[in-house]
């Protein structure tokens, strides 16, 4: 059944029918990264923290490079336009076929990194949180 409910709502049915996390991928991978992770000290992981951090600041470029391009084309729009639109030519229709491709890669790419890197940041939170206590 399609569905536009994100992840959450996915994994959230998976869990109500199966009820045993060793058969649903997801959770499994989970645990196999938090004993990961369990099994450094905390000096590393706090050097992972940080490094993490970092990474999750940094992936803010791609939105601004996704939104430089179109400027930098209106820039250069009446030379675009002759050799897009020059003789009745479809060259238009393919660059801007793959610009779509690639605003839309770059923006889902953008976004499944910022997750995965807000995945193991609150991982390692989480585990350095217990061994503080």
């Amino acid at each position: 059944m399609f569905s536009f409910r994100g992840d959450g709502h996915k994994l959230y049915l998976q869990l109500r029918e199966k009820k045993d996390i060793n058969s649903i991928k997801e959770l499994r991978e989970t645990e196999e990264i938090i004993s990961f992770y369990e099994s450094l000290d905390s000096y590393t992981l706090k050097l992972a923290r940080s490094r993490m951090i970092k990474e999750k600041n940094g992936v803010g470029i791609i939105p601004i490079f996704v939104t430089a391009i179109p400027w930098l084309l209106f820039l250069f729009s009446s030379k675009l336009q002759k050799v897009l639109f020059k003789d009745g030519s479809m060259l238009w229709a393919v660059f801007a076929f793959l610009y779509l491709i690639a605003l839309t890669g770059s923006v889902l790419g953008h976004f499944k990194e910022k997750a995965w890197t807000a995945f193991h940041l609150q991982i390692i939170q989480d585990i350095l949180d217990d061994r503080g206590k």
